[in-house]
């Protein structure tokens, strides 16, 4: 089957981008700067994202907020219009991790309620299906312009852009073309992410280039959110996991009446979990990678889920799933393909900003 392609992808081309398949789609992973140097542009100034292969399901109309609360974890009646939403999406069946979620609730308007229901890109179908709504993904682009100097830089091509706060959601204008905006991001860093149709994401991306915002793939967003501690679906969450074992329960409304996965998730919560995450600081540049294992006094206790390099810390970060009593500040091992790589838990986020 041929890879999904985004509307940005002609000017990731033309940037010289070493692209990759991501969950279906062939996306730009570095461009000729480097995932290092992509990721320190993100943490000292402002960087840009493309993520449109993120899924977009619309919701709209009486039965939506209806529909989300019977099949998502955390409860839309803790915010409202104009607000987002982190959530997730349970198996019925062990309460582990279908998919992690953002969901944008559109200010009101004469069309009544309606959300973006945003999950990882191979989770879409699964996700329209337990939902319902409109899959609108090909229809759009998703911008991430994220970092400390995102607001001002930001500020230069699209000012309404740049004044939506945080975990906000806006419907704007830029050159008279509507879009969707919110305060989110996965890097750790303030910014906002803008929902722009697919004939002016080109004019925007460049807009943003022109005003010193600096491109960057998807090695550098995983690199930030593993900094910024926050979990990977496939790697922190998936099946086999649940939110308790990720260390989320936060994302559960456990007074909800109903959701799914709600009395496997309770069940968890009643016996007590088996595992739990924890972040790992190794020794020297050399990082630990998913699926190695950890060891305490030569017995083997957990497996690396996410490594690498940490460009700020200048040392190895890493999650791992260990005995929940574990405490931080315990020394590990981590076996590197039959190398010892030592290390000590640590708390997380790695890099607080």
């Amino acid at each position: 089957m041929s890879l999904l392609t985004s509307p940005l992808d002609t000017r990731h081309r033309a940037l010289g981008a070493t692209m990759a398949e991501f969950g279906g789609w062939e996306m730009p992973i570095s461009y000729s700067s480097g995932t290092i140097a992509e990721h320190m542009a993100c943490r000292s100034a402002a960087a840009m994202f493309d993520v449109s292969h993120l899924g977009t399901v619309r919701l709209h109309g009486d039965r939506a907020f209806d529909s989300i609360q019977a099949a998502l974890t955390n409860d839309l009646a803790k915010i409202g219009p104009g607000r987002a939403q982190y959530t997730h999406l349970l198996d019925d069946g062990d309460a582990s991790v279908v998919d992690d979620i953002i969901i944008w609730w559109h200010p009101d308007s004469d069309a009544g309620p309606t959300f973006d229901v945003m999950p990882n890109a191979s989770n879409t179908i699964g996700v329209r299906n337990a939902l319902g709504g409109d899959d609108i993904t090909s229809g759009r682009a998703v911008i991430a312009v994220q970092g400390p100097r995102a607001a001002e830089q930001l500020a230069s091509v699209f000012p309404a852009a740049a004044a939506v706060g945080r975990f906000r959601v806006e419907q704007l204008t830029w050159n008279g073309i509507p879009c969707t905006v919110a305060g989110t991001g996965y890097t750790g860093e303030r910014g906002a992410e803008i929902a722009v149709p697919a004939v002016a994401a080109l004019d925007l991306w460049d807009a943003l280039a022109a005003a010193g915002v600096t491109p960057a793939g998807l090695g550098a967003r995983d690199t930030l959110r593993l900094e910024a501690g926050l979990p990977l679906h496939g790697h922190e969450l998936g099946a086999g996991i649940t939110s308790l074992q990720a260390g989320l329960g936060w994302v559960v409304a456990w007074d909800k009446p109903a959701f799914r996965g709600r009395d496997a998730a309770l069940a968890e919560r009643a016996r007590g979990i088996s595992r739990r995450l924890f972040g790992i600081a190794t020794d020297g540049r050399r990082p630990a990678r998913a699926e190695c294992p950890v060891l305490v006094d030569g017995t083997v206790v957990g497996e690396i889920t996410s490594g690498n390099f940490s460009p700020v810390l200048g040392h190895g970060i890493a999650f791992a799933f260990l005995p929940p009593a574990t405490a931080e500040g315990q020394q590990v091992v981590v076996d590197v393909r039959g190398k010892e790589l030592p290390g000590h838990v640590v708390a997380t986020p790695f890099v607080s900003r």
